[in-house]
């Protein structure tokens, strides 16, 4: 399965792949498990379905590594935008950006300006608003953006990855500002010195950090978000939380839409709070092939998608 994780991650950065991919029907019909639709309505609607059996939900719209600043204010506006559909529908939903998308690669300033708009905006309405992290060239960077964005903001979130060797020591620094942290396994191809090649060390790497993160959130010190789709791992994670009195409530459980809806629905009833990530948008092909890429045995099922 290494071998078809790193065929779909360098998939994940071809032009001439994703342009193939972005005009052909059958492809779009197989990402349709993974995400609604292109457009935020869609997005929306989706939502509110989700919320009618009590899910929240976290939007993202896709795209990444913008060329221009006037491209990456069109995104802030976007943003905006749809902070007023959500309190316009009464959605109970976070949202959830890249920092290139708000042209990181082109201004750390401007960026950091963009986020405060956005972070402003969240909090206006009432809502958490997260920043994701890409690849290890921007975690100092997204890092130091959140610093300055939870210095002001109280409901803003960080997404940290557990295959990176360097997280554990993420975590700690973090801590003494009472993080809202997003763990996940981690999606982009990295060389081995920087993360865990091995399926069995992220796993192990994934739960001492959510032990971490949930012995802090017994101080108050951290909200731990578990965002993994590894049902055997989340159960061992929760069943720590038993151990250390950490409540329902003191922690959430992030999947994606279309993707284990079933145990989704299940850990709702049981009474975690669940929030399913919705993403959306025309630039779909990189952020697919990353989805692909965490769980290989995905690829058969989009093929039975194509041909069904």
């Amino acid at each position: 399965m290494g071998i078809v994780r790193n065929l779909l991650l360098r998939a994940s950065k071809s032009p001439f792949l994703n342009h193939q991919a972005s005009h052909r029907a059958f492809v779009k019909r197989a990402v349709k498990r993974f995400m609604p639709g292109e457009s935020p309505e869609e997005a929306l609607d989706a939502a509110l379905r989700l919320a009618a059996e009590g899910r929240g939900t976290v939007f993202t719209k896709l795209g990444e590594n913008l060329t221009s600043l006037a491209d990456a204010d069109v995104v802030r506006d976007h943003y905006l935008w749809f902070f007023d559909q959500l309190a316009a529908r009464g959605v109970p939903a976070h949202v959830s950006v890249k920092p290139t998308q708000l042209g990181l690669d082109l201004s750390e300033s401007a960026c950091a300006a963009s986020l405060e708009v956005l972070a402003a905006k969240a909090e206006s309405i009432g809502t958490t608003f997260w920043l994701d992290m890409e690849d290890s060239s921007y975690v100092d960077r997204t890092l130091a953006l959140y610093r300055g964005l939870r210095a002001k903001h109280e409901k803003v979130g960080i997404c940290l990855q557990a295959y990176l060797r360097r997280t554990p020591a993420d975590l700690e620094a973090l801590i003494p500002i009472s993080p809202t942290i997003r763990l996940v396994k981690g999606a982009y191809a990295e060389p081995d010195e920087l993360a865990f090649p091995a399926k069995a060390d992220t796993d192990q790497a994934f739960f001492d950090l959510s032990v971490r993160m949930l012995e802090a959130a017994g101080r108050d010190e951290c909200r731990p978000i578990l965002g993994t789709h590894d049902i055997p791992l989340l159960n061992r994670i929760i069943e720590r939380a038993r151990d250390l009195a950490v409540t329902d409530g003191a922690y959430e459980i992030h999947m994606l839409y279309g993707i284990r809806d079933g145990d989704q629905q299940r850990l709702r009833k049981d009474g975690r709070t669940v929030r399913t990530l919705i993403s959306y948008g025309a630039s779909w092909f990189p952020w697919y092939m990353r989805r692909l890429a965490e769980r290989p045995a995905n690829v058969w099922f989009v093929m039975k998608s194509m041909v069904g």
